[in-house]
């Protein structure tokens, strides 16, 4: 498939705004809201409607292969051999499958709050016949936003190497003292090279996402980079929600009990900087697509961004 059926600037976001902005019918979206939940109400309330989703969803075909991320992230498929991966979110493998086709020199981690996410992507992973499969895919279950990660991504001794510092100004370094070590652990992999976040952070509460983002810091090695595809500000699929599905500000519930949050490239920068990481690409994607069934235009707004860790 083309690149420019997935990534373009069909349309101006800022033209967007301004027509958004200016629609009286539209106007409870830029309104602030407080949630009223505290962040271990949210954790309660946002695990369970996943479990849930992906067990009506079984069968994978919710799910389109994401065939765009090796032309937006070209840096999974010209990487050093035996780099890592970490998809975080992985859900059916919609993100997982493309990489490992497309780069047999790399191991991918895959984790889901959902067992049953597991499961599925497992079933697809291995029936897809890839070379070495057994070898380079790896699944585990953890929610990164509530409990963290485990240990053996970053191992409690090899842990304090990738703790944050912080120097009471927002800013973020990191140390490693010796890489060469950790590869040689039998405890630990010793980090990761890449994390992909495509449509995962967006489905927290805006309270518990500077959290997971040092989380997935945590465990980088220097000079690792963090790949991130989510929804973006007055997306469609933003603006259909109803007032009433507000729970926060630009954060919406769905009626199955999921949640979506819509970034400004604001939140972005601020989230991804405050937590370490340097921006190296960060943009709007608007792409218009059109409902094969009623025939309508969609315009489509998703935020793409890369971030390096320091080295």
């Amino acid at each position: 498939m083309k690149k420019a059926e997935y990534f373009s600037k069909d349309f101006e976001w800022d033209e967007l705004r301004v027509e958004v902005e200016n629609d009286p019918s539209l106007s409870y979206h830029l309104v602030p809201f407080e949630p009223s939940l505290s962040v271990a109400e949210e954790e309660e309330a946002e695990s369970q409607p996943w479990n849930d989703f992906h067990h009506r969803h079984a069968s994978g075909k919710f799910f389109k292969e994401r065939r765009y991320l090796l032309q937006e992230f070209p840096e999974l498929v010209g990487c050093e051999e035996n780099s890592k991966v970490l998809e975080v979110g992985c859900g059916n493998g919609s993100t997982v499958l493309p990489i490992l086709r497309g780069n047999e020199k790399v191991t991918v981690y895959a984790c889901d709050c959902s067992t049953e996410a597991l499961e599925r992507v497992k079933e697809t992973i291995y029936a897809s016949n890839i070379v070495s499969i057994e070898h380079r895919f790896h699944t585990f279950c953890c929610d990164f936003s509530t409990s963290g990660f485990p240990s053996w991504l970053a191992c409690n001794p090899c842990q304090a190497n990738f703790e944050q510092t912080s120097d009471g100004r927002g800013k973020n370094e990191s140390y490693l003292t010796d890489s060469s070590s950790l590869k040689e652990s039998r405890c630990c992999i010793g980090g990761v090279d890449f994390v992909t976040l495509i449509f995962t952070l967006s489905a927290l509460s805006l309270q518990r996402m500077p959290k997971s983002i040092n989380e997935c810091f945590s465990v980088m090695k220097p000079g690792g980079l963090l790949l991130f595809r989510d929804y973006g500000l007055y997306d469609m699929s933003m603006l259909r929600f109803e007032m009433d599905k507000k729970v926060g500000f630009r954060e919406y519930m769905r009626s199955d009990g999921t949640r979506s949050y819509f970034f400004s490239l604001g939140t972005v920068k601020d989230l991804f900087l405050g937590a370490g990481f340097i921006e190296l690409e960060l943009e709007y994607c608007c792409v218009k697509s059109v409902n094969r069934r009623n025939g309508k235009s969609m315009r489509r707004v998703w935020v793409h961004g890369k971030f390096q860790k320091p080295i």
